[in-house]
């Protein structure tokens, strides 16, 4: 359940901050310093790859991504933390947010601006920063020993305990 509450909640945020950033941005952009407001349309997926391909070509593969890694999700969900639950949740709800957004017109809509970055939307971050902390979790020593760590319990016998 936390992965699809996260999901939904990562999915909301951001389609609401294009629907502001293509209502207040169409024709300014405002500073903030490191990151600038500035509305950007991307045809392709990420860095603009394949911004050639049809439109239904793109959303049908970045669906089908999705729904094969909310599969893995939910299949994953029991044995996952909270972490990985919620990590797994904000890569699902960005890839659908921007899955939905293309669907509409055909781009997906960006609004976060470095100038030595392309621009791109909370979603995109929500992704990158969902499969960072998956793959952190994975990296953890502990997750590396898939076998049960042998430990004394007070009496001094060897007993087996699941990491």
């Amino acid at each position: 359940m936390a992965v699809l509450l996260a999901a939904a909640t990562v999915a909301a945020i951001d389609l609401s901050a294009k629907a502001v950033s293509e209502a207040r941005l169409a024709d300014s952009s405002v500073d903030l310093g490191l990151i600038q407001l500035r509305l950007a349309y991307n045809p392709g997926v990420a860095f603009s790859m394949g911004d050639k391909l049809p439109a239904g070509v793109i959303v049908a593969i970045t669906a089908a991504i999705s729904i094969l890694f909310a599969v893995y999700a939910w299949h994953r969900a029991p044995q996952a933390g909270w972490v990985e639950r919620i990590a797994g949740g904000a890569v699902i709800g960005g890839a659908v947010a921007n899955v939905v957004d293309r669907a509409r017109d055909g781009v997906v809509t960006d609004y976060l601006h470095t100038g030595w970055w392309p621009t791109f939307n909370l979603a995109d971050t929500f992704i990158v920063t969902g499969c960072i902390a998956i793959a952190l979790l994975y990296a953890r020593p502990e997750r590396a020993s898939s076998t049960p760590a042998s430990v004394k319990d007070d009496s001094g016998a060897p007993s087996i305990s699941e990491p």
